[in-house]
Parts: structure tokens; C-alpha cells; sequence
């Protein structure tokens, strides 16, 4: 007797399923925010965070995607010059030019420090300034931050000295023997460039928009469940205010493109600890550090990732008083 064929339920059926039960369920889940003061400041700051970033997210994955399909690692190694010092220098530029998120850096920088003679000092600082100063991460900044354009200048200036810090010490002490992982394969790929583009733009919206709405969810619990006087203390204690916001950064995990409408809806927390939560993000989360060991190696990671995590916040801090007042 021949078995009946196991029923598998894939991310997409999850994803219907659950759209299907929140119509059935609108009636409810309506009167429900409605008849509750907290959940309708709660539904109110999550739409608002969400549908600000999304834009930019869109943007964000659509330009990363034209680069990783018609920019190549190689073309980019050829360009940087033989002194390391330069070099560094010149990938941070590079970085501010060509946007792209988290996601897609990462495998960016590990094909250069293993190809086309770059240094690996170039591919770290390329890593880190990359999805933190490119276009649209700065527009999306300022539009989140209208009445404060000084954090745009504040979070370039950081993020740029924070890659050109780590790429410069790389140099220095750096050793070849903790990049464990080795490069794979290049296969040949028969699919036309555009195709390689559309699924290269939809697995980074797809890896990236979770962390969107976990970040927008976590922006409108911390308005509602967290009592004003915590945010209060928070705002008297700079110190404690810049390591909550830096650990937040790193537990959140969001994307570059849109954690400054998260970071511009917590009001209560002042500029400073913000600008840190904007800082340590792009460089060092949860999310960035498996895919760092994995391209790299374990014993990278475990060594890069607490040394940038406090390179970012002390570069984050000594800009942060230098543009924003200390605010």
C-alpha cells in the first residue's frame, strides 16, 4: 500500500496562513487597539517606524543588488593603491560611494581580502563603511532626524572613523592565521545578470525586512511598557544611556537603511546615546557576527567583533561631543 505523501508547510504558507487569520480576526484586533490607549500608541509608533523606513529599505536592497550583480570584487581590489595607509583611506571613500547594507558587505569584503591583491585592511574598513555613510543611509538620516541635521554630519564622521580605525589597526596587529574560512568555488552561473539582480535585491529585502519590523515592535514597546522615569534616569546618566542604546544596536540587529527612523522615534532617550545606537549597528549585531564567522572564521570573529564593537562607541562618543554638544 503505497503512503500518503507528508504535507510540508513552507515560510510562504506560514506567511498566508497568518495574513488570513489577522482578517479574519481585524473586527477584533480593531476594537482592540481602539478600546486601549496603550496599544493605539503602540500601533501608531510601529506604522509610523515601518512605513518611513520601508522606502529606504526598497532602495537600499535595489542599489546593493546592482552592485553585487555589475560591480565586481576584482575591479574594486584594482583600484585601491599598494600603501596599506592609502588604501584604507580610499575604501572608506569607497564605502560612502556604493551603498549597500550589512548583509551584502560582508561577502563583498571577505572576496576582497582574498582576491585582486587588495589588503585586508581595505576590505575591513570597506566592510564597516559601507552600509554606515553610503547615500542613502545619510538621506534616510536626515529625513528621520529633520530637526536635528547635525546627526547626519555626527554619524558619517563616526562610522568613517570607526572603519578607518579598525582597517588602520588590522594593519598593525591583524594576523593572516585567524581567517579560517577559505573562499568557495566560484561556479559558473548560466542566468542572465538581471536575473542574478532580482534574486540577489529580494534575499537581502527578505533577510532585512524581519529585522524591520522586530526593530519598529521593539520602538513601540519601549514607548508603552517601559515607564517614563526609566527614561528619565537614562537621560540624567549619559554613560548608562550610551551603553543601553550600544547594546540595543547589537541585539536588534537592524538594517542600516532603517534604524534611524527607530532610533528617531525614541524621543526620550537624548542625541547622543541615539547617535551611538546608529554607530555600533552597521558595525557589529547579533546578525553580523554569524555571517562573519561564518565567511571568515570563528577566530576572527571573536576577536573583531568586541574591538569594533568598542572602537564604534568611543568614536561615537568623541564625535557626539564634537557635532551634538554632548546633547
Amino acid at each position: 500500500m503505497r503512503s500518503l505523501p507528508r504535507l510540508r508547510v513552507g515560510s510562504m504558507g506560514l506567511l498566508v496562513t497568518a495574513l488570513l487569520a489577522c482578517a479574519f480576526a481585524a473586527p477584533m484586533l480593531r476594537d482592540a487597539v481602539f478600546g486601549s490607549a496603550a496599544l493605539s500608541t503602540a500601533g501608531t509608533v510601529f506604522c509610523g517606524v515601518f512605513v518611513q523606513a520601508v522606502p529606504f529599505l526598497v532602495l537600499g536592497v535595489l542599489v546593493s543588488g546592482l552592485i553585487a550583480v555589475f560591480v565586481s570584487p576584482v575591479r574594486l581590489a584594482c583600484l585601491l593603491p599598494r600603501r596599506q595607509t592609502l588604501a584604507v583611506m580610499v575604501a572608506g571613500v569607497a564605502g560612502a560611494a556604493l551603498p549597500g547594507c550589512e548583509c551584502g558587505s560582508v561577502p563583498v569584503a571577505r572576496r576582497l581580502f582574498g582576491e585582486g591583491g587588495a589588503t585586508g585592511a581595505a576590505a575591513l574598513t570597506f566592510m564597516l563603511a559601507a552600509p554606515a555613510i553610503n547615500p542613502v543611509v545619510m538621506v534616510a538620516t536626515a529625513v528621520a532626524f529633520p530637526d536635528a541635521p547635525a546627526m547626519v554630519l555626527a554619524r558619517m564622521g563616526a562610522s568613517l572613523l570607526t572603519a578607518s580605525i579598525i582597517g588602520w589597526a588590522w594593519s598593525r596587529w591583524g594576523r593572516p592565521e585567524w581567517i579560517t574560512r577559505r573562499l568557495p568555488a566560484s561556479a559558473h552561473r548560466p542566468e542572465s545578470r538581471w536575473v542574478l539582480f532580482a534574486e540577489a535585491a529580494r534575499h537581502d529585502f527578505l533577510q532585512a525586512a524581519p529585522y524591520l519590523v522586530v526593530g519598529a515592535a521593539a520602538a513601540a514597546a519601549l514607548h508603552v511598557l517601559v515607564p517614563q522615569r526609566v527614561f528619565a534616569y537614562l537621560a540624567g546618566d549619559v554613560a548608562l544611556g550610551v551603553l543601553t542604546m550600544a547594546a540595543l544596536a547589537v541585539v536588534l540587529a537592524l538594517c542600516s537603511e532603517a534604524d534611524a527612523f527607530v532610533a528617531a522615534s525614541m524621543t526620550m532617550v537624548p542625541l547622543l546615546p541615539r547617535l551611538v545606537f546608529l554607530v555600533v549597528g552597521p558595525a557589529v549585531d547579533v546578525k553580523l557576527f554569524a555571517m562573519q564567522a561564518g565567511m571568515f572564521g570563528r577566530a576572527f570573529a571573536t576577536r573583531f567583533a568586541p574591538c569594533t564593537f568598542v572602537v564604534a562607541v568611543a568614536c561615537a562618543c568623541a564625535v557626539g561631543f564634537l557635532v551634538l554638544g554632548g546633547a
